[in-house]
Protein backbone atom coordinates (compact mmCIF):
# COMPACT_ATOMS: atom_id res chain seq x y z
CA UNK A 1 0.00 0.00 0.00
CA UNK A 2 2.66 2.58 0.86
CA UNK A 3 4.23 2.43 -3.03
CA UNK A 4 0.32 3.54 -4.17
CA UNK A 5 -0.08 5.87 -1.84
CA UNK A 6 3.33 7.69 -2.25
CA UNK A 7 2.29 7.56 -6.45
CA UNK A 8 -0.74 9.05 -5.52
CA UNK A 9 0.90 12.30 -3.49
CA UNK A 10 3.24 12.63 -6.24
CA UNK A 11 0.17 13.07 -8.44
CA UNK A 12 -1.62 15.47 -6.23
CA UNK A 13 1.61 17.60 -5.53
CA UNK A 14 1.84 17.70 -9.25
CA UNK A 15 -1.57 18.65 -9.49
CA UNK A 16 -1.82 21.55 -7.04
CA UNK A 17 1.86 22.79 -8.23
CA UNK A 18 -0.07 22.98 -11.67
CA UNK A 19 -2.53 24.66 -10.15
CA UNK A 20 -0.53 27.12 -8.30
CA UNK A 21 1.28 28.40 -11.84
CA UNK A 22 -2.00 28.60 -13.83
CA UNK A 23 -3.48 30.58 -11.31
CA UNK A 24 0.15 32.29 -11.07
CA UNK A 25 0.07 32.95 -14.72
CA UNK A 26 -3.58 33.94 -15.30
CA UNK A 27 -3.11 36.73 -12.42
CA UNK A 28 -0.30 37.93 -13.11
CA UNK A 29 1.68 37.17 -16.60
CA UNK A 30 -1.11 36.44 -19.14
CA UNK A 31 -5.07 36.31 -19.62
CA UNK A 32 -7.09 35.31 -22.49
CA UNK A 33 -10.24 37.96 -23.51
CA UNK A 34 -12.77 37.90 -26.55
CA UNK A 35 -13.62 40.78 -28.21
CA UNK A 36 -17.43 40.80 -27.56
CA UNK A 37 -18.14 44.26 -29.15
CA UNK A 38 -17.72 46.34 -32.29
CA UNK A 39 -16.23 49.02 -30.48
CA UNK A 40 -12.94 48.61 -31.35
CA UNK A 41 -13.30 47.69 -35.19
CA UNK A 42 -11.53 47.34 -37.71
CA UNK A 43 -8.67 46.78 -35.76
CA UNK A 44 -10.33 44.09 -33.19
CA UNK A 45 -13.12 42.46 -34.99
CA UNK A 46 -15.80 40.58 -33.03
CA UNK A 47 -14.48 37.13 -31.99
CA UNK A 48 -11.13 37.39 -31.75
CA UNK A 49 -9.45 35.93 -29.01
CA UNK A 50 -6.38 37.67 -27.27
CA UNK A 51 -3.64 37.72 -25.05
CA UNK A 52 -3.14 40.12 -22.49
CA UNK A 53 0.24 40.94 -21.34
CA UNK A 54 -0.63 41.60 -17.21
CA UNK A 55 2.99 41.85 -15.97
CA UNK A 56 3.66 44.60 -18.45
CA UNK A 57 1.76 47.99 -16.28
CA UNK A 58 3.30 46.31 -12.87
CA UNK A 59 0.78 44.26 -11.56
CA UNK A 60 1.84 44.16 -8.22
CA UNK A 61 1.65 48.31 -7.77
CA UNK A 62 4.95 50.60 -6.75
CA UNK A 63 7.37 47.03 -6.58
CA UNK A 64 9.52 46.98 -9.16
CA UNK A 65 10.05 43.39 -10.47
CA UNK A 66 13.68 44.37 -12.55
CA UNK A 67 13.78 41.41 -14.70
CA UNK A 68 10.26 42.12 -15.98
CA UNK A 69 9.80 44.76 -19.01
CA UNK A 70 7.72 47.02 -16.99
CA UNK A 71 6.66 50.46 -18.00
CA UNK A 72 4.41 52.87 -17.66
CA UNK A 73 0.53 53.17 -19.58
CA UNK A 74 1.38 54.88 -22.44
CA UNK A 75 -1.02 56.92 -24.87
CA UNK A 76 -2.08 54.67 -27.82
CA UNK A 77 -1.60 51.35 -25.47
CA UNK A 78 -4.80 48.94 -26.09
CA UNK A 79 -5.90 48.08 -22.65
CA UNK A 80 -7.47 45.77 -20.75
CA UNK A 81 -9.49 46.65 -17.77
CA UNK A 82 -12.64 46.47 -15.07
CA UNK A 83 -16.03 48.43 -16.07
CA UNK A 84 -16.02 51.47 -13.54
CA UNK A 85 -19.44 51.03 -13.60
CA UNK A 86 -19.41 47.35 -13.46
CA UNK A 87 -16.24 45.77 -11.74
CA UNK A 88 -16.94 42.26 -13.17
CA UNK A 89 -16.79 42.90 -16.55
CA UNK A 90 -14.22 43.43 -19.02
CA UNK A 91 -13.73 46.34 -21.57
CA UNK A 92 -10.89 47.36 -23.88
CA UNK A 93 -10.57 50.71 -25.34
CA UNK A 94 -7.15 52.51 -26.60
CA UNK A 95 -5.70 54.94 -23.69
CA UNK A 96 -5.42 58.49 -25.21
CA UNK A 97 -5.26 60.83 -21.97
CA UNK A 98 -2.88 59.87 -19.18
CA UNK A 99 -2.88 61.68 -15.69
CA UNK A 100 -3.01 65.46 -15.87
CA UNK A 101 -4.06 65.18 -19.85
CA UNK A 102 -6.78 68.02 -21.01
CA UNK A 103 -8.75 65.75 -23.62
CA UNK A 104 -10.99 67.58 -25.85
CA UNK A 105 -12.91 66.17 -28.99
CA UNK A 106 -13.98 68.94 -32.10
CA UNK A 107 -16.04 67.88 -35.17
CA UNK A 108 -14.62 64.07 -34.44
CA UNK A 109 -10.93 65.28 -34.10
CA UNK A 110 -9.14 64.47 -30.85
CA UNK A 111 -6.96 67.48 -28.97
CA UNK A 112 -4.29 66.34 -26.30
CA UNK A 113 -3.24 69.35 -24.25
CA UNK A 114 -4.02 71.60 -27.09
CA UNK A 115 -2.40 69.81 -29.98
CA UNK A 116 -4.32 67.53 -32.61
CA UNK A 117 -4.02 63.98 -32.42
CA UNK A 118 -3.13 61.96 -35.64
CA UNK A 119 -5.27 58.88 -35.52
CA UNK A 120 -5.28 57.95 -39.25
CA UNK A 121 -3.58 54.82 -38.56
CA UNK A 122 -6.27 53.20 -35.66
CA UNK A 123 -9.51 55.21 -35.83
CA UNK A 124 -12.70 54.62 -37.55
CA UNK A 125 -15.38 56.67 -38.12
CA UNK A 126 -18.27 55.17 -39.73
CA UNK A 127 -20.93 57.59 -39.26
CA UNK A 128 -20.36 60.79 -41.95
CA UNK A 129 -22.79 62.88 -40.19
CA UNK A 130 -20.99 65.30 -37.21
CA UNK A 131 -23.76 65.86 -34.40
CA UNK A 132 -23.45 69.11 -33.13
CA UNK A 133 -23.19 70.40 -28.97
CA UNK A 134 -26.58 70.54 -27.89
CA UNK A 135 -28.33 69.94 -24.83
CA UNK A 136 -31.41 68.92 -27.00
CA UNK A 137 -29.37 66.06 -28.08
CA UNK A 138 -29.59 62.44 -26.52
CA UNK A 139 -25.76 62.42 -24.46
CA UNK A 140 -25.31 59.19 -27.13
CA UNK A 141 -24.93 61.87 -30.02
CA UNK A 142 -24.25 65.29 -27.47
CA UNK A 143 -20.78 63.54 -26.50
CA UNK A 144 -19.89 61.61 -29.52
CA UNK A 145 -18.53 63.91 -32.03
CA UNK A 146 -17.71 67.24 -29.67
CA UNK A 147 -16.65 66.17 -25.50
CA UNK A 148 -14.35 68.49 -23.55
CA UNK A 149 -12.24 69.79 -23.18
CA UNK A 150 -11.70 67.95 -19.66
CA UNK A 151 -8.65 67.29 -17.54
CA UNK A 152 -7.60 63.85 -16.58
CA UNK A 153 -7.35 62.91 -12.50
CA UNK A 154 -4.14 61.89 -11.28
CA UNK A 155 -4.02 58.15 -11.54
CA UNK A 156 -6.70 57.97 -14.17
CA UNK A 157 -6.83 56.94 -17.83
CA UNK A 158 -8.89 58.35 -20.62
CA UNK A 159 -9.77 55.84 -22.95
CA UNK A 160 -11.61 55.11 -26.30
CA UNK A 161 -13.03 52.99 -29.01
CA UNK A 162 -11.24 53.25 -31.87
CA UNK A 163 -14.94 52.52 -33.67
CA UNK A 164 -15.50 56.69 -32.61
CA UNK A 165 -19.16 56.35 -34.11
CA UNK A 166 -20.01 53.23 -32.52
CA UNK A 167 -18.12 52.90 -28.80
CA UNK A 168 -19.24 53.28 -24.91
CA UNK A 169 -16.14 54.82 -23.44
CA UNK A 170 -15.07 57.38 -21.78
CA UNK A 171 -16.66 59.95 -23.26
CA UNK A 172 -19.74 58.70 -21.27
CA UNK A 173 -18.40 57.28 -17.88
CA UNK A 174 -15.46 59.13 -16.80
CA UNK A 175 -11.93 57.67 -17.12
CA UNK A 176 -10.54 54.55 -15.93
CA UNK A 177 -8.83 54.49 -12.46
CA UNK A 178 -5.28 52.75 -12.82
CA UNK A 179 -6.20 50.35 -10.47
CA UNK A 180 -8.60 48.78 -12.57
CA UNK A 181 -6.06 48.07 -15.78
CA UNK A 182 -5.65 44.64 -16.09
CA UNK A 183 -3.21 45.20 -18.66
CA UNK A 184 -2.10 45.54 -22.37
CA UNK A 185 -3.52 43.63 -25.99
CA UNK A 186 -0.92 41.70 -26.83
CA UNK A 187 -1.35 38.84 -30.11
CA UNK A 188 -4.73 37.90 -31.49
CA UNK A 189 -4.13 33.89 -30.80
CA UNK A 190 -7.39 32.59 -32.56
CA UNK A 191 -10.44 34.23 -34.61
CA UNK A 192 -13.69 33.09 -35.50
CA UNK A 193 -16.53 34.53 -37.24
CA UNK A 194 -19.54 33.89 -35.10
CA UNK A 195 -23.23 34.71 -36.34
CA UNK A 196 -24.69 37.31 -34.67
CA UNK A 197 -26.92 36.36 -31.68
CA UNK A 198 -30.36 37.63 -31.61
CA UNK A 199 -31.41 40.50 -29.45
CA UNK A 200 -33.93 38.96 -27.16
CA UNK A 201 -32.94 36.08 -24.63
CA UNK A 202 -32.55 32.77 -25.85
CA UNK A 203 -34.33 29.70 -24.95
CA UNK A 204 -32.19 26.65 -24.02
CA UNK A 205 -32.47 24.91 -26.93
CA UNK A 206 -31.76 27.75 -29.07
CA UNK A 207 -28.43 28.26 -27.36
CA UNK A 208 -27.30 24.52 -27.88
CA UNK A 209 -28.88 24.90 -31.29
CA UNK A 210 -26.28 28.10 -31.94
CA UNK A 211 -23.41 26.21 -30.27
CA UNK A 212 -23.75 22.56 -32.19
CA UNK A 213 -23.46 25.42 -35.28
CA UNK A 214 -20.79 27.01 -34.52
CA UNK A 215 -18.71 24.06 -33.31
CA UNK A 216 -20.00 22.10 -37.08
CA UNK A 217 -18.61 25.21 -39.20
CA UNK A 218 -15.39 25.69 -36.69
CA UNK A 219 -12.74 25.67 -38.70
CA UNK A 220 -14.26 27.08 -42.07
CA UNK A 221 -15.37 30.17 -39.46
CA UNK A 222 -11.96 30.56 -38.78
CA UNK A 223 -10.18 33.71 -39.49
CA UNK A 224 -6.61 32.28 -40.34
CA UNK A 225 -5.32 35.11 -42.31
CA UNK A 226 -5.83 36.90 -38.22
CA UNK A 227 -3.97 34.13 -36.28
CA UNK A 228 -1.22 35.71 -34.11
CA UNK A 229 -1.54 39.06 -35.24
CA UNK A 230 -0.07 41.30 -32.75
CA UNK A 231 -2.40 44.12 -31.43
CA UNK A 232 -1.50 47.56 -32.19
Amino acid sequence: MEPSRSVLREYLEALLVAIILATFARTFVAQAFEIPSASMEPDLQIGDHLLVNKFIFSPWGDREIHFLPERPIRRGDVVVFKFPRDPSRDFIKRCVGLPGDTVEIVRKQLFVNGHAVDESAYAFHGDARTYPRSMLLPEEFSKRDNYGPYSVPQGEYFCLGDNRDNSNDSRFWGPVPRRFVKGRGLLIYWSLKVPPAPKEGMTMAQRTRRIFGILQHLVQNTRWERTFRLVR
